[in-house]
């Protein structure tokens, strides 16, 4: 197995990060969406559409990391960073491809302690397998960005100082072990973030993490993102990309969704 490098000098710290933020946009899985009651899964073909949006206005999706190393070089105009969370398998079959057709790259934040397992924590969803360490492997190998999302997915602010730890150094240990690469960046489950967990995943070692709406907390471990869904058209994404650099700044310890009512589109 190759050996693990170290972590690019190339990105940004905090205080350097462009205002208003970097637009980076946030899916989850990409398949059907006919039983989807969280609002996180885009059809193959919606993904497509979008992607040939971008193209057509002259952008390029690209991962965080290529993303932050653009941005501290100057060059990150016509830019847009993709990411995927929870690390679902139909990535595989259903973006992966779409991606290399248009040149595209993306961070695929997954679960190394859910290897080929089920997303158990959406309750009220349907079971949607998730990448296997092989599947991980190809992925990286094809030029996509891993990230962790956690161990297993814990919501991070509420997790004991153990579990703490292992949900952030470890997984990104055992992601390194599996890829041969290293891993700079961690995406919050569920959203949540708050001081103590974004000190963790910096002292496991990334250089950045990615949140949803961390308002006060905004910066290079706590990213905005913006939500795309399946409901996201042409005029949608248009609006969304406007009026991105405008989004509200408020606390970003948001409630866990309910069952059956998340309190955050997409916060998965």
């Amino acid at each position: 197995m190759p050996a693990v490098t170290a972590p690019s000098r190339l990105l940004p710290r905090p205080s350097l990060l462009p205002k208003p933020p970097l637009w980076v946009a946030m899916y989850h899985s990409i398949a059907d969406t006919a039983d989807d009651p969280y609002r996180v899964t885009v059809s193959p073909a919606r993904f497509a559409r979008q992607l040939r949006w971008l193209r057509d206005r002259g952008l390029r999706g690209v991962s965080v990391r290529e993303l932050l190393a653009a941005t501290a070089q100057g060059r990150a105009k016509g830019l847009v960073g993709l990411t995927f969370d929870d690390g679902y398998a139909d990535f595989v079959d259903s973006a992966l491809p779409l991606l290399r057709r248009h040149g595209f790259t993306a961070t695929v934040y997954v679960l190394p302690g859910r290897l080929g397992g089920e997303n158990g924590w959406d309750t009220a969803g349907p079971r949607k397998r998730l990448l296997s360490g092989e599947e991980i492997r190809r992925i990286s190998r094809a030029g996509m960005e891993i990230g962790s999302h956690g161990l297993t997915h814990v919501a991070l602010p509420e997790a004991d100082d153990r579990t703490l730890v292992a949900e952030t150094r470890r997984s990104r240990e055992v992601l390194e072990e599996m890829t041969g690469r290293p891993v700079e960046g961690f995406c919050y489950p569920y959203g949540r973030v708050d001081p103590r967990a974004m000190r963790a995943v910096r002292r496991a070692g990334y250089r950045y993490a990615c949140a949803i709406d961390p308002g006060p907390y905004t910066g290079a471990y706590a990213l905005p993102r913006i939500h795309i869904g399946e409901n996201d058209t042409a005029w949608r994404l248009a609006a969304k990309r406007l009026l991105h650099p405008l989004r509200r700044r408020r606390p970003a310890d948001l409630p866990l969704p309910a069952a059956h009512a998340p309190a955050v589109v997409g916060a998965r």
